[in-house]
């Protein structure tokens, strides 16, 4: 599912929970009890989202494709239901439909991103919901990176597993339209929305599919 295996060295949170994790609580909170044993999350990495949802109630299955995440978690969480899989297996027929389908800071990461969008629409159940974050451009903030010199080292490519793909509002948007997702809103979280780290995706799986 990415560009090369991401390599963890400990089950520790990245510092993307500390303004994610509590976004994203919220948004799960608003899909009521229906999301309580119902959440899959897709690129789960080392677990540590995995390992926080339970603590609020949720039931959690999770697949990643890094071997070095899966082995972190399963040794620092025994008791998560997580395993070595990625965006380009049919995860719908070997862990069915859940409510919520769950994918933070793994789309930029990926090579063929409409495969990735058809997946997690085949995860989320009719009505159910897919969020998906990945670091926020736009305008005023790409000019702020060129102004203060930090464009370069942003977009580097000498990042090893690194980002392939930088989205906007715009293109992540189309993106879920061609999956079929519907009802497609955005919140921008981590500093002021116009400088914000990363932007969360709500789509939709419409009912009537």
């Amino acid at each position: 599912m990415m560009a090369d295996e991401f390599k963890f060295a400990s089950a520790d949170a990245e510092h993307t929970a500390q303004y994610l994790l509590p976004a994203v609580l919220r948004i799960l909170a608003g899909e009521g009890e229906s999301a309580k044993r119902s959440v899959f999350d897709l690129g789960c990495g080392n677990g540590a989202t995995a390992e926080i949802l339970p603590q609020h109630g949720y039931e959690v299955v999770g697949v990643d494709p890094s071997t070095s995440g899966i082995r972190e978690a399963n040794r620092a969480y025994p008791n998560l239901q997580i395993f070595v899989g990625s965006a380009y297996n049919d995860l719908a027929v070997r862990f069915g439909r859940f409510q919520v389908a769950l994918s933070l800071e793994v789309i930029e990461h990926v090579y063929y991103p409409r495969k990735f969008a058809a997946t997690l629409f085949s995860l989320v159940r009719p009505g159910g919901l897919a969020i998906v974050s990945t670091p926020y451009h736009g305008y005023l903030k790409n000019v702020g990176m060129a102004l203060s010199g930090k464009l370069d080292s942003h977009f580097t490519a000498l990042w090893h597993e690194g980002h392939m793909k930088f989205w906007s509002i715009p293109t992540l948007k189309k993106l879920l339209l061609e999956a079929t997702f519907s009802e497609i809103s955005f919140q921008r979280v981590g500093r002021i929305p116009v400088f914000a780290k990363s932007m969360i995706a709500l789509a939709r799986h419409p009912q009537n599919t």
